[in-house]
């Protein structure tokens, strides 16, 4: 155990784990010395951000507490906190379930950490982070909360009404990491497209995005989390007029069906969804998409899953995501519908929704075969460099593979990489000379 330690755990999301950069820059400042998602943690403190989305993810976050209760009881820790977003949904609960945990805290209170530790919050510290991301790289969180209340979705319970950042002290943010070498910010939200509305009734994404844009040294944006409903069609003369803004957007779509939509409380129906596609890849011509789909809705019928295969054929996305429905209590839909398509359905559509997805996949990546593409190197491992194109964020999307043996590469620089090779997914690549 080693004393003035302490390993931070982070469940989740990005969000989360900007949540976690933020306390970690406190800490060193009190004088600790922070550790984070360590495989062998060793710190005689330990603080679990949780996830509490989706029932997979509490089960996750629970056994994770577990496994630090297990190494508290054994002496090989000495206290234990708990913070996230499952702790601010149940932290009633998980008090009574287990009281080895030293205290929780919820999504909003965690600075107070801080004092109980007998520490103090420091101001200088304020806004700024110790990155746990590559030193090229960031998250930039530019709002909190979510005005939006889809019938499956527990987040607005959890995180509470809208509010964005005000605009400066997201640019003042961008210019310091700019600084500290961060060349590539991922822009992210629970609801990217609304920033701006709790403020003056206006959506100001745009303005925002072309403000980042316009900072020296910011090489790469790339936006996480839009919504379809009311999209600023504005923000995509953004993304096509910016050559640093990454011809990439992550929108959830969850369904097609119109008959699911309503009853997810979506706002939006199959042919504006449709439309909407359409408008995104006219204006900004080569555009990747990526969307996240929800599969087993409480009264989805056979017909409503073949039409949304049949969408996903047609709009072949060249990301895509999908998870199966879990009734999360609070929400619309755990007091009005009932679960009525079983387990097994919603797993079999599931993997039918996913072996279509990595036929297209497999399609649209060895379409990239031949071509040359600007590639930023996050990691060197085992044969390979690690990079990633304009089109693929970090951790979730394909990677370019190019082989150690034939130049050095450094890590956070930019490469032209012809494409040689692909599979399913990724992309195997040579320096263009």
């Amino acid at each position: 155990m080693k004393k003035n330690q302490i390993d931070i755990v982070t469940m989740g999301c990005s969000k989360n784990l900007v949540d976690s950069e933020l306390l970690m820059k406190q800490f060193e400042a009190n004088g600790y010395h922070c550790v984070h998602d360590s495989q062998h943690p060793q710190g005689e403190i330990a603080v679990i951000n949780t996830c509490g989305f989706i029932e997979s993810a509490k089960e996750e976050s629970i056994n994770t507490i577990l496994g630090f209760i297990e190494a508290k009881k054994e002496g090989r820790l000495n206290k234990l906190f708990v913070m996230g977003c499952l702790s601010q949904r149940y932290k009633d609960e998980l008090e009574k379930e287990l009281p080895e945990v030293d205290k929780f805290y919820g999504k909003f209170n965690y600075k107070t950490l801080l004092q109980d530790l007998g520490k103090a919050d420091i101001p200088s510290c304020d806004g700024h982070r110790h990155l746990t991301t590559p030193h090229h790289y960031a998250y930039v969180k530019i709002s909190e909360g979510c005005d939006r209340h889809c019938a499956y979705c527990a987040i607005p319970l959890i995180t509470g009404k809208h509010v964005s950042r005000p605009q400066e002290e997201i640019i003042q943010e961008v210019k310091e990491l700019v600084a500290s070498g961060v060349k590539e910010f991922q822009i992210i939200a629970q609801e990217l497209t609304y920033y701006g509305v709790d403020v003056d009734g206006k959506r100001h994404i745009a303005e925002l995005i072309s403000a980042i844009a316009e900072i020296p040294g910011v090489k790469w944006i790339r936006l996480h989390y839009a919504y379809p409903n009311q999209f600023p069609l504005e923000l995509l003369d953004v993304i096509r007029e910016h050559d640093n803004v990454c011809n990439y957007l992550d929108i959830a779509l969850q369904h097609i069906s119109n008959h699911v939509l309503d009853a997810m409380h979506r706002h939006v129906s199959k042919e504006e969804t449709i439309n909407l596609v359409r408008q995104i890849r006219e204006k900004v011509p080569g555009i990747c998409l990526r969307t996240t789909l929800l599969v087993g809705f409480p009264g989805e019928t056979e017909e409503d899953f073949e039409e949304l295969l049949e969408f996903v054929k047609q709009a072949r996305f060249e990301r895509l995501g999908a998870f199966m429905y879990s009734e999360e209590e609070g929400t619309y839909g755990a007091k009005h519908y009932a679960d009525d398509v079983p387990t097994d359905v919603k797993q079999e559509r599931l993997d039918r929704l996913m072996k279509l997805q990595e036929e297209i996949s497999t399609d649209l990546t060895a379409q990239q075969v031949g071509k040359t593409l600007r590639v930023i190197i996050d990691r060197k491992e085992g044969e390979y460099y690690i990079g990633r194109s304009e089109f693929s964020s970090p951790e979730v999307d394909p990677e370019v593979l190019i082989p150690v043996a034939n130049r050095k590469l450094r890590v956070g620089n930019f490469y032209y990489v012809r494409i040689v090779d692909s599979d399913e997914f990724d992309l195997y690549g040579e320096v263009d000379e």
